[in-house]
């Protein structure tokens, strides 16, 4: 008998064989692409957001700040809380808590931060290409042996050569690790069991599900806007129980309750008795706008327009990818993943939409699933002809394949090229200002110590964190700016362009201001000079002299008509 290794190899073997090679070359080659992608990312942390960008966003004058100032202030003043100033960490605990864990170890600076962000960036390549491989394996189950999938190493290269994900992926700001977090708990979902089902084990019965509802918790912890992505999850959910409501129920009863008690536990434990009013006023701060009948169309339509920040290529191959997925619901329900990644697009989308503040770093919430959904659509396509009923859909499919396979490389060349030159051209004038800020404070010091270096700014939490000032808000918090003012006297105020009415209200009552410096900073025409104003206590106004009423006429008499004393006695 003679022995299959010993056996010459058919020309449909050879083939099979150098396809198979030629598949995990350009599959290992797109990794490491991605990952010198990444690396790119770490350089030049201090750097400003890059100036002329298409995205005109004012988070990165401020959010860097805000949302870690909990981290920031526990570190430069011994407690996270300020009461009366704006204390988002009170609803939005979790990114905070991990710039502290950073902190601890390399110091509160804006670089330590964005390197955490950049890490969360690389997290989010490995969960975007675990969570596509094990869809698609678990779609070819059942059916004959399939080279292996390209997907995952596409969707990952797209979003690393990504000029919208660099620049906002490099911001200490909220929406990556709510990104994260999202791709953790679908990959979770993705392997978890009802808790009936035999054969299980005991880590995808209870372990897991349990994970999946503490991971829904941080969801919400870090962005309450997550219980827009729920949805999502609840499918992968849906299709794990075999799209049956029982199994479906018993699926959701652990996670669902994980996921209920750990966020009730730390509304009245921490929330109520103690920061309630710093919880409620980040809904109020941000209160919907809402929409109306006569507006709906119009604010939709918008929401979809901007869409385009995402990528000018991209987002187009993402609406073709939704179409086709539309259209085509045989090829969509093959992988469940491809429903998720809808439901997560579209949730968010209603959000902004309802919202009505399109803001580019919303978007990049949405451009995570909608660029995975580009590889996973095309790539069933690309196998479809082997699923074909007829021969002439079998010779369609290979021009269509083709037309995709050069959209999607003149996507990552434009894209790459886009954020090469922004690695290439870093700009400091933020930072710059900063610096001199904080000098031309430290200076003052040295000559005056008794007065206050805190400084008062909408930007004022984005210079603690980069130079290491006191800060308060003058645009957010639970007190009254004047209240806020007379309470905390700042000794220095930040300001971009110009002193806006309502904060002259405030100051004027307490303060001479004293312009002392101005910097030329970024791009935005509302937001290009930030000015430094000394606070010095107003001279107190000396009291109007009284001014004597005249006497009546009638009652005016002249000397020596006066009655004399004996005259008053009687």
């Amino acid at each position: 008998m003679t022995s299959n290794l010993l056996l010459p190899e058919t020309p449909a073997a050879v083939g099979s064989n150098v396809g198979g090679t030629v598949r995990r070359a350009v599959h290992a080659l797109m990794l490491v692409v991605s990952g010198i992608f990444l690396a790119l990312h770490a350089l030049h942390l201090n750097a400003d957001f890059p100036n002329y960008s298409p995205w005109m966003d004012w988070s990165k004058y401020t959010d860097e700040g805000w949302y870690g100032d909990a981290a920031i202030r526990h570190f430069q003043r011994g407690h996270w809380y300020v009461p009366g100033d704006f204390n988002p960490a009170a609803a939005l605990p979790v990114w905070p808590l991990l710039e502290s864990a950073v902190f601890r170890f390399a110091g509160v600076n804006v670089a330590a931060a964005r390197a955490l962000t950049v890490v969360v960036f690389g997290l989010i390549l490995v969960a975007s290409y675990l969570l596509i491989r094990r869809w698609a394996r678990l779609s070819a189950a059942g059916r004959r042996a399939e080279s292996p999938s390209l997907a995952p190493a596409i969707g990952v290269l797209l979003l690393a050569v990504s000029p919208f994900c660099y620049v906002f992926t490099r911001l200490a700001i909220l929406e990556p690790l709510l990104i994260l977090l999202t791709l953790l708990a679908l990959l979770v979902a993705s392997y978890v069991c009802p808790l009936g089902e035999g054969g299980a084990s005991f880590l995808k019965r209870l372990l897991l599900p349990a994970l999946l509802g503490l991971l829904v918790t941080l969801m919400v912890l870090t962005k309450t806007t997550a219980v827009f992505l729920l949805p999502a999850i609840g499918w992968l959910l849906w299709a794990r129980a075999g799209f049956r409501f029982r199994p479906f129920l018993r699926l959701c009863l652990l996670p669902g309750g994980v996921a209920v008690v750990t966020w009730l536990a730390y509304y009245f434990v921490v929330v109520h008795p103690h920061f309630l009013l710093d919880y409620q006023y980040l809904f109020s701060a941000n209160a919907y706008t809402g929409i109306t009948a006569s507006t709906a169309v119009s604010i939709f339509a918008s929401t979809i327009a901007d869409g385009f920040w995402i990528g000018h290529l991209v987002f187009p191959l993402a609406l073709l990818a939704i179409l086709i997925a539309t259209l085509n619901l045989r090829l969509t329900l093959r992988n469940p993943l491809v429903p998720a990644l809808l439901f997560w697009a579209a949730g968010y989308t209603a959000f902004l939409a309802y919202h009505n503040n399109l803001q580019p770093r919303y978007y990049l919430v949405i451009a995570v699933p909608l660029t995975l959904l580009v590889p996973i659509v095309f790539e069933s396509l690309w196998r479809a002809p082997a699923l074909a009923h007829s021969q002439t859909q079998a010779q369609a499919h290979p021009l269509a394949a083709a037309a995709l396979i050069v959209a999607l490389a003149a996507t990552v060349v434009m894209d790459a090229r886009q954020t090469l030159h922004y690695v290439r051209t870093p700009e400091y004038t933020f930072a710059r200002a900063a610096a001199q800020i904080q000098q031309i404070i430290a200076a003052d010091r040295r000559k005056d110590p008794s007065h206050n270096p805190l400084v008062l700014s909408i930007s004022g939490s984005n210079l603690s964190l980069m130079t290491g000032l006191p800060s308060i808000c003058d645009d957010f918090g639970t007190m009254e700016l004047p209240t806020r003012v007379a309470t905390y006297r700042p000794g220095w105020f930040v300001t971009w362009n110009q002193v806006d009415d309502d904060k002259m209200d405030a100051l004027t009552p307490l303060y001479r201001l004293d312009r002392v410096a101005s910097f030329p900073v970024m791009d935005d025409p509302e937001r290009n000079l930030l000015i430094l104003y000394r606070l010095d206590a107003a001279e107190p106004t000396p009291p109007k002299p009284r001014r004597r009423k005249p006497i009546p006429r009638l009652l005016q008499t002249k000397i020596g008509q006066q009655p004399s004393t004996t005259q008053l006695v009687h």
